[in-house]
Parts: C-alpha cells; structure tokens; sequence
C-alpha cells in the first residue's frame, strides 16, 4: 500500500470512530511505524482536513465535516474541587480539551486533556490523587485557563454560566 492510500484509510478510520486513535494503534493497523503516521497525519492537516492530537491519540471532525465550537474560561479553584469543575463541564455536553497557565518565566503552559466523559474525569483526577502528576493551576495559585469543544456556543454558554455559578469562573 503506498502512501495515498494508507492515508485515505487513516481518514475513514477516524471518520468512523467516536474515540481518539493512537499513532502506535494506526502504525500497528498499516504495518509502519509511529513516525510515518505522524507525517501522515501532517499531510491529512496540509490538505485541509481538520484532525486534532491529543493526549489519547487523533480525532476527526464527524463525517459530514461539522466543525467544533471551542470557547475558553479562565477559572480559578483549588485541587479539591478539581473533580466537580471537570464534572459540570462535562454533564453539560463539553470537552475539556486542554488546560493553560501563564507562567512569570516560561510564559503559557499548556497540557493537553481531551477530558469528554465521566470515565475520563475519574481517570484524571485518580492520577492526580496518586501523586503521580500535578496539576498546572498548583503553579498560578489555582488559576487557568481551559479550551472547551462545545457541539455549539449556546452549550459553551450554558458551561461558563453554571462554572460561575458554582464559583469556579475567576472574575478578577
């Protein structure tokens, strides 16, 4: 299989998946390494199709094309009320695609999430309760920034009026 071909099964592999696929998945599907699907990938983007990395690998626009709303929301909490912050975004119909703080030396940092379930919230904040990462906003006294993927800016606006709600909006 050449090259062409390879990448016109990469995009209906991602078409008909609702979940993010690896690069070691795809390599290992395709019988090549990592490498070739990340300069796959970048070829698939160049030609101006919308494919995302993120933390658990590539997704796709649906089918039809549709694009994403994304929205962004600076709040500020401290680590114990990480769980209920992701909860709420994602019961309302949100993903949680990335967190950012702005640091005094490094400038922004950003840490890719793709946070779209309940699963995935319990998933995270068991690794942060383990130890085992910590979390940007510990670096900004709890404030950050998050990208939101919203199905539309309505669903976006619901989020930040109930994430002000419950005080996890940072108003200054």
């Amino acid at each position: 299989m050449n090259g062409e071909e390879r990448r016109a099964l990469i995009i209906k592999a991602l078409e008909q998946s609702q979940l993010a696929i690896s690069a070691s998945k795809l390599a290992k599907n395709f019988s090549v390494s990592r490498q070739i699907i990340v300069g796959d990938v970048a070829l698939i983007r160049a030609a101006g199709i919308q494919v995302r990395a993120t933390s658990k690998g590539y997704l796709l626009a649906n089918g039809e094309g549709e694009a994403w709303y994304l929205g962004k929301v600076v709040c500020q909490h401290g680590p114990a009320d990480t769980r209920a912050e992701l909860a709420l975004i994602v019961s309302l119909g949100g993903c949680v695609l990335d967190v950012a703080v702005e640091h005094p030396y490094y400038g922004e940092l950003t840490g890719n999430l793709d946070i779209r379930t309940q699963g995935d919230v319990d998933q995270f904040v068991k690794v942060v309760e383990a130890g085992k990462v910590r979390l940007l906003s510990d670096l900004t006294g709890g404030i950050h920034i998050h990208t939101l993927e919203c199905a539309t800016e309505e669903g976006f606006k619901k989020i930040k009026t109930a994430l002000k709600a419950q005080g996890f909006l940072y108003l200054g």
